[in-house]
């Protein structure tokens, strides 16, 4: 697949009166033409941040995109002008956010926030970009699509304002989808059927996707690939079949282990990951999981790891490959 995204060495950080926060300490990675590339990780890990840094969302001052490249469709995203990134943002790239409510605008009707996209972009009239609203909102399942254009958010569910959100972001065929914890407030039923509608539209309109979350269950049913987010950095990467099947990085391993299990027959004992995330106010100078592994080791405390090959397109930033390796198979024997 050609590759569309391209990040290179993103660091964002916050720059406040208590001190600066590391938010993004450097992540690379990239999303191909047509892909669904799922960001993992606890609050507070950067998931967000790096995501609306792609387009710099990210409030200045006090955030600064401090080092890095964004390359898309071969373009570097940080040194174009606003004039530039406007046509890009909301038309080749869109960004669906986390809580709709707050989103949207309230005081403007579901059809003007559609439209206005559209003529933006698109250079539609008004006649045409409603047409296209319509489309757009039968397209994501609001019923009666035509007669709710002059509703107000207010008068739509939190399911139905999602879509909605969506209908907005799918308005000008973007090429990448940026899903920014879209199920969040949802309740399961709802979050199922969104996850569904992203899968289903993805195969229709042939868009990529990085799907930003905590969730690893419903990465399960979306994503090709994974990547593993911890205190700024990118932890671990890889395929989601082999990263579920191999953790190969223990804050990965924890994540997985913390979430309920329905395919095993029976239920095992949940194990939550012990201690606290780090304080991002001190510069990151070891392997930030350090203070929370139960497989540290000296070198973890002098040298943060990079990320390292462990497999077939599979990368973990640990310097205990085989003891974790060891440790997850028995540690497993003993909880069955």
């Amino acid at each position: 697949m050609a590759k569309l995204l391209e990040v290179k060495n993103l660091k964002t950080q916050f720059f406040t009166q208590d001190g600066v926060v590391h938010a993004v300490n450097g992540i690379s990675y990239t999303v191909n033409a047509g892909e669904t590339v799922a960001i993992v990780g606890e609050s507070g890990s950067g998931k967000s941040v790096g995501v609306m840094s792609l387009i710099r969302l990210i409030p200045q001052p006090p955030g600064k995109i401090v080092d890095g490249e964004v390359w898309f469709d071969g373009q570097d995203l940080l040194k174009m002008t606003e004039d530039q990134l406007r046509h890009v943002r909301g038309n080749r790239i869109a960004m669906i956010f986390q809580d709709p409510m707050t989103s949207l605008n309230p005081v403007l009707t579901i059809g003007r926030q559609i439209t206005e996209s559209l003529e933006l972009h698109l250079n539609m009239n008004r006649e045409q970009s409603r047409r296209r609203a319509v489309e757009l909102l039968e397209l994501v399942g609001i019923p009666g699509a035509s007669a709710r254009l002059d509703d107000y958010p207010h008068q739509f569910s939190g399911g139905m304002r999602q879509r909605v959100m969506i209908a907005m972001g799918l308005s000008c065929d973007p090429q990448l989808l940026i899903a920014d914890e879209p199920t969040t407030a949802l309740d399961v039923t709802i979050q199922a059927q969104i996850v569904d509608l992203v899968n289903r539209l993805k195969k229709e309109l042939g868009m990529a996707i990085i799907w930003i979350t905590h969730d690893l269950g419903v990465v399960a049913g979306m994503a090709e690939r994974v990547l593993v987010m911890y205190s700024g950095f990118i932890v671990e990467e890889g395929a989601v079949d082999e990263l579920y099947a191999n953790p190969r990085h223990p804050y990965t391993l924890g994540l997985l282990r913390s979430i309920p299990r329905l395919d095993l027959g029976r239920q095992k004992r949940l194990i939550p990951i012990e201690g606290l995330p780090p304080d991002l106010l001190e510069p990151p100078t070891h392997c930030p999981f350090a203070p929370r592994c139960s497989f540290v080791i000296d070198k973890c405390w002098t040298e943060n790891p990079p990320l390292m090959d462990v497999g077939r397109d599979h990368k973990s930033a640990c310097w205990v490959q085989p003891e974790v390796k060891v440790h997850i198979l028995e540690t497993e024997e003993v909880a069955q």
